[in-house]
């Protein structure tokens, strides 16, 4: 009896320790996977978001506005133009293709939180509502992570 009684306790300790670090979203047919960003240095005034977006439906959809509580949160590109990486501000949205997954990662598509006040600290969870035109709007959190590598630096970043 000892015996499964530890390993119904590792069962649970297992549900508990993936629904405790999951944090995914699904509004409609788009399902949000694994926001976050990256601890930001003292003194940086801007920081970006991450996440994978994904419509399991047969129509397109269109991410058409992120706010949060900093002074400025837009949908950024990077873009290397004549060897020099310029970021621009996606004003028109972004396509969710039908079936198809779109990455917000470093290098690529990215939301940019302007106006920190304090660094972005391992560990935040920061909120932002995801406005999709079909689909409608849905709370994320996205939560604060330890920088592993290096990537691009948003600290003097205006728009």
């Amino acid at each position: 009896m000892t015996v499964l009684k530890i390993m119904l306790a590792a069962v649970v300790a297992a549900l508990v320790y993936v629904y405790a670090t999951a944090h995914d979203y699904r509004v409609g047919d788009i399902s949000i996977a694994h926001p976050m960003s990256f601890a930001t240095p003292p003194g940086a005034v801007a920081g970006a978001g991450y996440m994978m977006i994904t419509n399991a439906g047969d129509v397109d959809d269109r991410l058409v506005s992120i706010t949060s509580a900093f002074p400025k949160t837009m949908v950024h590109k990077t873009q290397v133009v004549d060897g020099i990486s310029k970021m621009r501000h996606q004003t028109d949205g972004i396509v969710i293709p039908a079936g198809e997954t779109v990455t917000f990662e470093p290098g690529g598509l990215h939301v940019m939180f302007m106006g920190l006040e304090k660094p972005m600290k391992e560990g935040e969870e920061n909120a932002a509502t995801l406005t999709f035109e079909k689909s409608g709007p849905v709370e994320v959190l996205f939560k604060v992570e330890k920088r592993k590598a290096k990537a691009t630096d948003h600290s003097g970043h205006g728009d």
